[in-house]
């Protein structure tokens, strides 16, 4: 009986991201045009297919540009790759400290997949720029300090490198290394000294937002970097937020990196799954969602939830807003409402559904609703990443976030984060984890999508740019991109009050199954009553619960 009962529950937790389309379509946000009909090809058994067909109405549930933006994989065939003796998916056992950030002096908890680096340790660093400059400037530029190699310290080499012509410059470019560059680039910046500026002239060269993953992500960083230099990136950030796409515009966007990339759906199933096992005996449920976006999530849990034996719960969900999310949808989160209301009397669920109307840093438990008697799920969903810190600010909003959700007694609580390291790191570390880390993310984009779709492009542009862009660019306040390993959020969770509530083999089931419309290259770990995400041997993304 019990083993009939276990077999029941994994197979209706399987059903959550598996259910027929026609349950959904009608309760979803109307159909959205797409520009150009050229977009991502059937990639067969190693990804998805994504068809825009039109339709009346039509589901689309990439949740936030933001977030989506971030979670993509790592193995470039040029990059100098960085091995973990503890990673299931390398045999190999040596490591760069340098900037692994996995091993970073602040960070002692190790990804279960090896951290990969551009770049190998100080000296071949140094050894790489010193030939770099060689090929910029020839074996006869007064270059003397070997120690600070990067590129010429002098006003005299910063002009000759700028005062070279266009076919100058592109007969020089075969001879240079993209990844290489990038790295001098950077190390520039960080050494302070703005008359370096001839590496970016050569930039602008090599990159493009049709080429191959680098020479894309290249054109974003070489803005970033170009905002730095010019002491302006706020206001280069606050430009691009300002150029967003029409509503139906963005959320055709979205929909195309949630087809082709499975981080969000990693998000939902994991979470969903972990809800339904929680909070199978219960009769009143209350989830708060902080970042509920455009709400698909829940609609798959309502279904699920809908086929309990004995009759479906009654559910209230409480959402928070985001403006990427609002934008998108076109309205507030009254749209999102009437939508999952919907859905839920179609399926016979009890439902009610509650609008905080403030931001996330602004929540106070007043704005939450609590009832008694109703069990509580806390979904946080890529986005505590986005709440600023100690390092920021004395307020401490993402402690403080944590402290209010312990107060509310809640018996779950789902996280999913970027596998990432940019919180408190300084500049070059930073850089060069931005560097590995949206490598990995156009590199997984590449499998599934031909390089020169406009749509891809698109996409990239207005849901990816602008996060390396604030990355690089930004710092204090302004900066808002700030993620941190599980390790970091672990020890975060239990100076809360919190203790792990590890996933269960039926929460791994499900995500595995989930994978299986992706490329083979994505990995699956399960370490520690977590699950990390990665894409080759590069952890990704994290789900892990609390309790």
């Amino acid at each position: 009986m019990q083993t009939s009962q276990k077999h029941q529950t994994r197979v209706n937790i399987h059903r959550l991201y598996h259910q027929p389309v026609k349950d959904v379509d009608q309760f979803c946000l109307p159909h959205i045009q797409i520009l150009e009909n050229n977009a991502c090809s059937d990639v067969g058994s190693q990804g998805p297919s994504v068809s825009y067909q039109a339709s009346n109405d039509q589901i689309f549930t990439l949740e936030s540009s933001t977030a989506a933006a971030s979670f993509v994989a790592y193995d470039s065939p040029s990059a100098i790759s960085v091995s973990s003796s503890r990673s299931p998916f390398s045999p190999q056992g040596s490591q760069s400290w340098m900037s692994d950030p996995h091993h970073s002096p602040g960070n002692t908890h190790e990804s279960p997949f090896s951290g990969s680096s551009v770049v190998d340790d100080s000296n071949g660093l140094k050894h790489k720029l010193r030939e770099l400059e060689v090929s910029l400037l020839g074996p006869e530029s007064d270059i003397i300090d070997s120690c600070n190699c990067c590129f010429t310290s002098g006003a005299h080499q910063a002009a000759s490198m700028a005062g070279l012509n266009h076919e100058q410059l592109v007969d020089m470019i075969p001879r240079l290394d993209l990844k290489e560059v990038l790295i001098a680039c950077g190390q520039a910046l960080y050494d302070n000294d703005k008359s370096r500026v001839a590496g970016m002239h050569v930039l602008e060269k090599m990159v493009s937002v049709s080429g191959e993953p680098l020479q894309r992500l290249g054109a974003y960083v070489l803005e970033g970097l170009r905002a730095r230099l010019e002491s302006s990136g706020s206001n280069i950030y606050k430009a691009l937020k300002c150029q967003e796409p029409t509503s139906s515009e963005l959320m055709s966007y979205m929909h195309i990196l949630f087809r082709i990339c499975p981080y969000w759906k990693f998000a939902y199933t994991s979470a969903n799954a972990v809800i339904k096992e929680v909070m199978e005996y219960e009769q009143r449920i209350h989830i708060i969602d902080f970042q509920i976006a455009q709400g698909t999530q829940w609609m798959y849990l309502i279904a699920a939830l809908s086929k309990r034996p004995g009759g479906p719960p009654f559910i209230r969900v409480t959402g928070i807003d985001d403006s990427q999310s609002n934008h998108a949808r076109g309205g507030g989160l009254s749209i999102v409402g009437q939508k999952l209301s919907e859905f839920a009397k179609s399926y016979n669920v009890p439902f009610e559904f509650h609008d905080t109307s403030v931001s996330t840093s602004e929540i106070q438990v007043q704005n939450l609703n609590i009832r008694p008697g109703e069990a509580l799920a806390v979904n946080f969903p890529y986005v505590l990443h986005h709440m600023p810190d100690e390092s920021v600010t004395i307020s401490n909003h993402r402690d403080r976030l944590l402290r209010l959700v312990k107060s509310l007694s809640p018996k779950v609580i789902t996280l999913v984060e970027q596998e990432s390291n940019t919180n408190t790191s300084p500049f070059f570390s930073r850089y060069i984890e931005t560097l590995d880390y949206y490598t990995a993310m156009f590199e997984s984009i590449d499998v599934a999508c031909p390089r020169d779709d406009k749509q891809r492009i698109s996409a990239e542009q207005h849901c990816v740019a602008r996060d390396i862009v604030n990355m690089i660019a930004c710092e204090g306040q302004e900066r808002v991109e700030r993620h941190e390993l599980l390790g970091k959020w672990r020890s975060r969770f239990m100076m809360a009050g919190f203790s792990p509530y590890p996933l269960s083999s039926l929460v791994t089931s499900a995500v595995r199954d989930m994978l299986k419309e992706y490329n083979k290259n994505y990995r699956l770990v399960e370490r520690e009553g977590s699950l990390y995400l990665g894409w080759i041997n590069r952890a990704m993304a994290t789900s892990s619960a609390w309790r």
